[in-house]
């Protein structure tokens, strides 16, 4: 059976939301365009000091070097390496413990206070923590990145659990299913929406605890590279290296919602 063809007046709304997004997108486009032009200009006439701010000019000579050299995608991968495991793990573990305290009442009432007082804690502040058991290495700073999203992840998730519509659950009860038929059915699907709003949030708060992490212990990643360029003045380096830290968290983010343009036509097609 085909889909009727969308009306004329339905098509001239797609053309003209079609085209706005287009505007949106190229006034974008100008704007940093305008930003590197301004940061440039204001350098070579001497309005800013290029010692301290570099310049986009020598910022793209600084990423010509580290790409020659073979250093770029190294120290890229080691962070977006750390980066992805960290947000995965601490989205999975977060998720895990959220679905355990809706299912036993008792264990959230023992938990709240001490996820209130971690999540209020300042996580760098554990870094030395963190470096002491795992070693100066690659295993604090993902434990410090999993110690981010984590909390994060458990009372988003778990207070999305609780705001569960009170009458469908009701109903659900009343009809005989059990609690995991519930959670299943109900439960999980009506918080699609705060996973989703919560694996936002994980992309910002993994790359900070990963770069916090490298800034504390590393040998290798973009966190390193900003710390060795500023305590050796080459502001170029520390520059280049929140440029590329920049790009590397946005296409991270627009991954994230590409999983959830596909979650939504795949739940559309099975509705």
């Amino acid at each position: 059976m085909t889909e009727p063809s969308p009306s004329p007046r339905r098509l001239a709304y797609l053309r003209s939301q079609a085209r706005r997004a287009r505007i949106i997108r190229s006034w974008q486009v100008i704007l940093l365009l305008a930003l590197f032009a301004l940061w440039e200009l204001s350098t070579r006439l001497g309005w800013s000091d290029g010692f301290l701010i570099s310049s986009p000019s020598r910022v793209a000579a600084t990423v010509g070097r580290l790409w020659s050299s073979g250093q770029l995608w190294q120290h890229i991968g080691v962070s977006v390496l750390e980066t992805v495991i960290g947000f995965t793990a601490g989205t999975v573990l977060g998720t895990a413990v959220a679905v355990c305290m809706w299912w036993w009442d008792g264990l959230s009432r023992v938990l709240d206070p001490y996820l209130v007082v971690l999540n209020a804690l300042p996580k760098t502040a554990l870094g030395p923590i963190f470096i002491v058991w795992m070693g100066a290495g690659t295993g604090a700073i993902v434990t410090m990145t999993l110690a981010i999203s984590l909390i994060v992840t458990i009372l988003n998730m778990y207070q999305g659990f609780r705001n569960t519509d009170a009458e469908k659950l009701r109903l659900m009860r009343t009809l005989g299913a059990g609690r995991g038929q519930i959670l299943r059915l109900l439960v999980f699907p009506a918080n699609y929406a705060t996973l989703l709003a919560t694996l936002k949030v994980n992309v910002g708060l993994s790359w900070v605890g990963v770069i916090m992490g490298e800034f504390l212990v590393s040998r290798a990643g973009l966190g390193y590279l900003i710390v060795y360029g500023s305590q050796v003045f080459n502001m170029d380096l520390v520059m280049a290296s929140v440029l590329i830290l920049a790009v590397a968290a946005v296409i991270m983010y627009r991954l994230v919602l590409r999983v959830e343009k596909f979650l939504n036509r795949l739940l559309g097609v099975m509705q």
